[in-house]
């Protein structure tokens, strides 16, 4: 069996790889460097020249044969070569009529926990967003407290604003319900460790990605500093900058994206890497069913995870491109079974779902400076 076609799809909210062998199996991956997708399209059309032609089996091989191919390293990249690895994947599970999970080491759990992205920008929204996460069946819902116009607010305001939005979800949820904090990095260090410990009183699993991405040893240092749990990764894309991270003190929970860090071949090593410290994994994604796909196998496999972002948005209209073999049940979702990933391309709809490049604007100050983006 060799690699007879690659192609790159711009569909929905992002890009799709889809490949073909002789034979006419196809696998399908996507990337998460959603911002980017473009830039992530240019290097697959590169990496199709030497990929044609291959045994797609040797998934391990041709990871390190594209990641190593030129030295130049980031998220685009990352993201191609996570694209790629999870096509492969699915192909080499369709081979072996097996699902995906199976050639990980095999299924740690029977079913994936989730927590529902949800929330609301006032208390009475969140209040309300809990009780519907609670009667849909999740155990877990994340949502940001540091709502629009945070960039010209004082900071006890701030503080006070996040603190009502969180205590309002912990009323309505009860203590059965984990509140995960999103931050979408806005805030700076002093900033982000005081919220952090304003918010210990509801006993939120953890706060997520305080502070911008930029240095790794200031994530790591508010996650040792801090009282409350931390949970960063999910714009990472390496075992080494995970690793880094995790030895200078920080944090409790990793985020890795499987379409993102390197696919299901390198999230695998970033887990163990995880597991190594006591650390936990909470995978990362948003953009829809394939990577939830992607996704639901590696959870399956690893020891340390504790749950997988899910957004109610990937059982709408806009995502029917994709035909899953799985289906949620309240708050979980049992592990496939079909060959492979267990999503297929409904062909009728590619032309009909128009790609729609997502952006995420810089926030302005009232002074007209650059706030922290999300």
């Amino acid at each position: 069996m060799k690699i007879e076609s690659v192609e790159s799809i711009l569909l929905g909210n992002g890009l799709v790889v889809r490949v073909t062998t002789d034979d006419g199996t196809v696998g399908l991956g996507q990337t998460a460097c959603w911002g980017y997708p473009a830039a992530v399209q240019s290097i697959v059309d590169v990496y199709k020249q030497y990929l044609i032609g291959q045994d797609p089996l040797r998934i391990e091989h041709h990871w390190n044969y594209l990641y190593r191919m030129a030295p130049f390293r980031g998220t685009a990249i990352m993201g191609a070569v996570a694209a790629v690895d999870i096509a492969l994947y699915d192909i080499k599970g369709k081979h072996f009529e097996v699902p995906v999970w199976e050639l990980m080491g095999g299924n740690v759990r029977n079913k994936i926990r989730l927590h529902v992205l949800s929330g609301g920008g006032t208390p009475e929204k969140n209040h309300a967003a809990a009780k519907a996460a609670v009667a849909e069946g999740f155990t877990a819902m994340k949502f940001d407290p540091v709502v629009a116009g945070y960039e010209n607010k004082a900071q006890a305001r701030l503080i006070q604003d996040a603190v009502d939005i969180t205590a309002a979800a912990r009323e309505a949820g009860g203590p059965d319900l984990d509140l995960i904090i999103e931050v979408h990095r806005k805030l700076t260090p002093p900033v982000a460790l005081e919220l952090a410990d304003a918010l210990r009183p509801f006993h939120v699993l953890f706060v997520e990605d305080p502070i911008q991405i930029d240095s790794i040893s200031a994530q790591a240092h508010i996650a040792a500093k801090s009282a409350a749990p931390f949970g960063n990764g999910e714009r990472f894309v390496s075992i080494w900058e995970f690793r880094e991270l995790l030895e200078q003190g920080g944090p409790q929970y990793v985020r890795p994206d499987v379409a993102l860090a390197g696919g299901l071949t390198h999230c695998k090593k970033i887990a163990a890497i995880a597991e190594s410290y006591h650390c936990a994994v909470v995978t990362h994604n948003f953009l829809g069913p394939l990577i939830t796909a992607a996704s639901l196998h590696l959870d399956a496999t690893i020891p340390n995870f504790v749950t997988q972002e899910y957004s109610l948005h990937d059982e709408s209209e806009a995502h029917a491109v994709y035909k899953t073999s799985y289906r949620r049940e309240g708050g979980y979702i049992a592990i496939p079974q079909a060959p492979g990933l267990g999503v297929e391309l409904d062909e009728q709809l590619i032309e009909k779902t128009p790609f729609v490049l997502m952006r995420s604007p810089s926030p302005l100050r009232e002074d007209g400076s650059v706030a922290y983006a999300v």
